[in-house]
C-alpha cells in the first residue's frame, strides 16, 4: 500500500509555511538594528532552534523503538516519522546564528571572554561578569566555546548518520521487501537507541540547561528528551490524521491502529509529565540552595507561575483525560484537534523551560526589554517553524506516505468515525 500526499492543498500548506517561515526570520533580524532587541534575537532563536531540533531528532527514537517492538501504530507512522528526520540538515543549518550570538545567551561563554581578557568587563556586554569564578572556573574544561562547537557537531553527526542509514534502509526495504534489510534496521535500532540517549542528554546541557551554568539536575537530559519524543509524535499524528481524508490513508489507520496512537501518545505525555514532576519533587523537597532558583524563577514570580499551572492543567490534564476515552482515540478529527494541541503547549512547555534562564543572569546590557523584543521571540519561533514545516513536507511529498512492506501479522484496523 502506498500513498504520496502530492495533491494541491499540501504544496498550498507547503508555501505558506515557507512564506511564513521567511516573514518571521526577517522579524526576528529586525531586532538586530533596534536598540535594545540584539539579546532577545539570539534568544528566542535558540527556543525555536530547541522546539524543532527536537522534531527533527525526536522521530528517530520512536522510529528505532518500533523496528525492536513492531507495532502498526508505528507502521504507519513510519514514513511520517521518517520525513521528520531528514529536516536535521535544515537544523544543522539554522544553529550558524546561535554561533554568531554566544555572548548573548550564554553567561558562561560571556566569563570565558572575561577570564582570558578581564578589561572586557569595561563593556556593557560583559558588565558584572567575575573575571575568577570558582563554579564557573572548574566548569571551564567543559563550557568553553571551542569544546561546545565540537560536541555540536558530533550530535548532529551522530543524528545524521542515524537518519541516514535509517532512511535509506527503509527505501531499500519498501523496493526490495526483503525482511533481512528488516533485521538490519532492528540491529542498528539496540544501540542506536543507547547512543541517541546519550546524545540528546549531552545536548539537552549544552543547548538548555548550561543557561544556568551554576544549576544541574540529573533528571533534566531525560526529560528535555522525553519532550522531544512527545514533540515528534504528536506532530506524526497531527499529519497522518488531518491528512486522512485520503481513502488509502484512512483505510491504513483507522480503528485499532489509530487507538494504539491515541494510547501512545498519552503514554508519551505521562512519561513526560512523570518526569517534570519528579524532578520538581527531588528539588523542591531537597532545599538545596544552588538547585532552588531554577524553579523559584519559574514558579514563584509572574508571569511564570501562571504558565507553570496552565502547563499541568492543558500540557497534561485536558489531554491525559481526553485520550482516555476510546471516542476520542477513534476520532480521526478529535485525535488529530488533541495532537495539533499538544504540539501548541510543547512550543509553551519550551519557552518556559529557556526563557526564565535569561533573567536569572542579566546583566546591564538587557537591564530593560523593549515591546518589540516579544515581536522578536514570536518571531524566531515562527520563522524557524515555518522553514521546517516548509521542508517536512517537501520531504513527505518525495515518497510515499504509507508502507508497501508489511511484515508479517499485517495491519489491521475498524471503521473510524469521521
Amino acid at each position: 500500500m502506498s500513498a504520496t500526499p502530492s495533491d494541491t492543498s499540501i504544496a498550498s500548506i507547503q508555501r505558506i509555511a515557507l512564506i511564513t517561515g521567511i516573514a518571521g526570520c526577517v522579524l526576528a533580524l529586525l531586532g538586530l538594528v533596534i536598540p535594545g532587541c540584539t539579546p532577545h534575537v539570539f534568544r528566542g532563536w535558540l527556543v525555536g532552534f530547541n522546539l524543532f531540533t527536537g522534531a527533527a531528532v525526536g522521530p528517530l527514537a520512536i522510529i528505532m523503538i518500533q523496528y525492536l517492538t513492531g507495532g502498526n501504530w508505528g507502521l504507519m507512522l513510519r514514513p511520517t516519522l521518517e520525513a521528520a528526520s531528514r529536516t536535521l540538515p535544515l537544523m544543522a543549518l539554522l544553529f550558524l546564528p546561535i554561533v554568531f550570538g554566544m555572548d548573548y545567551v550564554y553567561e558562561w561563554s560571556r566569563f570565558e571572554k572575561v577570564h582570558h581578557h578581564p578589561e572586557l568587563v569595561d563593556q556593557p556586554l560583559y558588565a558584572g561578569i567575575e573575571p575568577h569564578d570558582h563554579e564557573l572556573e572548574h566548569k571551564l574544561p567543559m563550557l568553553n566555546q571551542m569544546f561546545f562547537f565540537v560536541r555540536v557537531v558530533v550530535y548532529f553527526g551522530i543524528w545524521g548518520t542515524l537518519a541516514y542509514l535509517l532512511n535509506r534502509w527503509s527505501a531499500e526495504l519498501e523496493q526490495k521487501h526483503d525482511k533481512s534489510i528488516l533485521d538490519r534496521c532492528a540491529s542498528l535500532s539496540a544501540p542506536g537507541l543507547v547512543i541517541y540517549v546519550l546524545t540528546v542528554s549531552f545536548a539537552s546541557i549544552d543547548f538548555a540547561m548550561s543557561l544556568e551554568p551554576k544549576w544541574y539536575s540529573t533528571i533534566y537530559g531525560a526529560m528535555f528528551g522525553m519532550g522531544q519524543v512527545l514533540t515528534a509524535f504528536a506532530i506524526a499524528v497531527a499529519t497522518i490524521t488531518l491528512l486522512s481524508y485520503r481513502t488509502e490513508i484512512l483505510k491504513a489507520i483507522q480503528g485499532q491502529t489509530m487507538s494504539d496512537m491515541g494510547t501512545l501518545l498519552g503514554a508519551f505525555i505521562i512519561l513526560w509529565a512523570y518526569l517534570s514532576f519528579m524532578q520538581f519533587l527531588i528539588i523542591w523537597m531537597g532545599q538545596i540552595p544552588e538547585e532552588l532558583p531554577w524553579y523559584v524563577a519559574r514558579m514563584m514570580t509572574p508571569p511564570w507561575r501562571y504558565v507553570a499551572i496552565a502547563l499541568v492543567l492543558l500540557h497534561f490534564a485536558v489531554p491525559f483525560a481526553m485520550l482516555s476515552t476510546i471516542n476520542v482515540k477513534r476520532n480521526r478529527r478529535l485525535l488529530a484537534g488533541v495532537a495539533l494541541f499538544v504540539c501548541a503547549m510543547r512550543v509553551i512547555d519550551l519557552v518556559w523551560l529557556i526563557v526564565p534562564s535569561f533573567d536569572q543572569n542579566e546583566k546591564a546590557f538587557v537591564a530593560s526589554v523593549p515591546l518589540f523584543a516579544y515581536l522578536v521571540y514570536a518571531g524566531a519561533i515562527v520563522g524557524i517553524g515555518g522553514l521546517w514545516l516548509a521542508t517536512f513536507l517537501w520531504q513527505l511529498s518525495s515518497r510515499p506516505m504509507l508502507p508497501s512492506y508489511i511484515p508479517e501479522g499485517g495491519a489491521h484496523g475498524e471503521t473510524a468515525h469521521a
